[in-house]
């Protein structure tokens, strides 16, 4: 039970940190790092929604936002927001249904198989939520090192810098975070099942038949009792 309940904080632990690192990343603006800068006075970010500039020497950011959702952007673009929100979405309700399903929240406390079908449930989702997070970030990260590649080899602008921004750091990290909370509570926590159903449904049916036997007792011996009872008043009564 001591390592079962370890293992739903330390599942918790990373599912908390996972869920706010993919939306961290999805909604800031560092994906990529000095994009088409090579005088060195600025810092650009370009992230999923927006770019920022950032002037080296007095601070000073301005940001430019994309276009509506409707227009057209690059492909890289379209699908790394998708999967990225998809991983969100998931990652949220896996932590939320995880905290449901730990031992020391007042819900359903007399139901510990089903508080223990719920952290399977969110370690499904959560492992879920690692899958579009991870090929969503390392694509992106991917299609930058190509992009770089491509104008280092035909010698075009060699001046840019072409680096991952923190952005694209978190979302791995979180994804893989919730690869890792995912499989502490589905892979994990089912190994502790046979236990926690012997730890609890044996001491059910012991009391239910406890309960049973205690009834049958009183019953056998009720009816004789009021037998005897009846006897001695009929004996009175001849008497």
């Amino acid at each position: 039970a001591g390592m079962r309940f370890f293992l739903q904080y330390v599942g918790c632990f990373f599912a908390f940190f996972s869920a706010g690192f993919l939306i961290i990343s999805t909604w800031t603006d560092c994906w990529m790092v000095n994009a088409d800068d090579s005088l060195e006075v600025s810092t650009k970010c370009r992230g999923l929604w927006w770019e920022c500039v950032t002037n080296v020497f007095d601070g000073i950011q301005t940001c430019d936002e994309y276009d509506s959702i409707y227009a057209e952007h690059p492909v890289k673009l379209v699908l790394t927001r998708a999967m990225m929100i998809t991983a969100d979405i998931l990652a949220g309700f896996g932590f939320l249904f995880l905290v449901l399903g730990l031992d020391c929240v007042k819900f359903l406390p007399d139901e510990p198989l089903i508080k223990l079908r719920i952290c399977l449930v969110s370690g499904v989702m959560l492992l879920l939520a690692g899958l579009p997070g991870i090929t969503g970030s390392v694509w992106y990260a991917v299609d930058v090192y190509m992009e770089r590649s491509s104008l280092v080899f035909h010698n075009v602008f060699l001046g840019i810098q072409y680096k991952f921004g923190w952005s694209c750091w978190l979302g791995m990290a979180g994804s893989l975070g919730c690869f890792l909370s995912g499989s502490l509570l589905t892979c994990c926590m089912y190994l502790f099942r046979e236990t926690s159903s012997g730890r609890f449904h044996p001491a059910y049916s012991l009391r239910k038949g406890y309960s049973s036997a205690a009834t049958i007792v009183t019953n056998v011996h009720l009816p004789s009792s009021q037998t005897a009872t009846a006897k001695m008043y009929a004996v009175d009564t001849r008497v």
